[in-house]
Order: C-alpha cells, then sequence, then structure tokens
C-alpha cells in the first residue's frame, strides 16, 4: 500500500510522479521510453529513481499499456484496458 508519512515530500513521491507522467501520456497519447524518463528526470528531483515504480502503478491501475515493438507507452484510460 502506498501511504505518505510526514517525512515524504510530497513532490517526490510514486504518485506524484504517476500523476506527472499519467499528463505527458493524456496529452500525447503515444510516448516512447526515453521521453517519458526524460521528463521525469527533468520535472521532479530524483525523478529517474521514482520513475519505474510510477509507471508500474499505472500499469497496476489498468491506466497504461507497454507495446515492446515500438518500446512505447501508451495511455488506454480507465476500463479500456481489460
Amino acid at each position: 500500500m502506498l501511504r505518505p508519512s510526514k517525512h515524504a515530500h510530497p513532490d517526490r513521491t510514486v504518485i506524484n510522479v504517476a500523476l506527472l507522467l499519467l499528463m505527458q501520456l493524456r496529452t500525447k497519447r503515444l510516448c516512447d521510453y526515453n521521453s517519458l524518463l526524460k521528463y521525469a528526470r527533468e520535472a521532479v528531483v530524483g525523478g529517474d529513481v521514482l520513475f519505474l515504480p510510477s509507471l508500474n502503478f499505472l500499469f497496476l491501475m489498468g491506466l497504461v499499456e507497454y507495446h515492446p515493438k515500438t518500446d512505447a507507452f501508451e495511455y488506454v484510460g480507465q476500463n479500456e484496458a481489460i
């Protein structure tokens, strides 16, 4: 379970980085791995460390889909990943 603590900086959490990645994916609909990683590094201090856990969180929530041929992530929205 992801729970905030009093020691966690609100901008440097998995949920915040996942939100930033989700906003990026919603505007572009399809982004490759390197451009998303670059965006996470520029948006948040320590974004490169939180990048993979954030992508995993979005994948588990059913909001993104990975295409291995193009090495890209696609925003599929709610209830479209099934």
